[in-house]
């Protein structure tokens, strides 16, 4: 079930409220259609608040025009509202990705490596390893 709620989010769902005198007949017909609804609520014996994935609304219009119910949505939520509120700002989403993106490359590469020693030795062995492994060196003073 979690599986599907987090499914449905990442698909978008909306909010809604049910307003009629066919709650109970409303929840047995989307059960045996086998739409998925969570979070219900009863606010009074005439309404009913609930979570629905945007997929499965069409057939829950349709039903609650049946049951002569009325939908009112209420809040929309998930990734595809998300996207949708960043459509007019396409420079920012473009500019965050190659944000993104540079520091997953520059995070790949070895920037600094210190070699440091306590009693101020020559590490000569060391270095020549690198060298050979294709890294430069740059011997510092401290």
């Amino acid at each position: 079930m979690w599986v599907k709620i987090l499914l449905n989010y990442i698909m978008g769902y909306v909010r809604i409220t049910l307003e009629g005198y066919y709650i109970e007949r409303f929840i047995n017909i989307c059960t045996n259609e086998k739409i998925t609804i969570w979070k219900l609520k009863r606010e009074k014996n005439i309404n009913l608040k609930l979570n629905v994935g945007i997929n499965d609304f069409k057939e829950i219009a349709k039903i609650a025009k049946k049951l002569q119910c009325k939908i009112k949505i209420e809040k929309k939520k998930g990734l595809p509202f998300i996207m949708h509120k960043y459509k007019k700002r396409k420079v920012f989403v473009i500019a965050l990705l190659i944000v993104i993106l540079a520091i997953g490359i520059s995070s790949n590469y070895i920037w600094n490596i210190e070699i440091k020693s306590e009693n101020n030795e020559e590490f000569e062995g060391i270095y020549e390893d690198l060298q050979e492994a294709g890294l430069s060196t740059r011997k510092s003073k401290i």
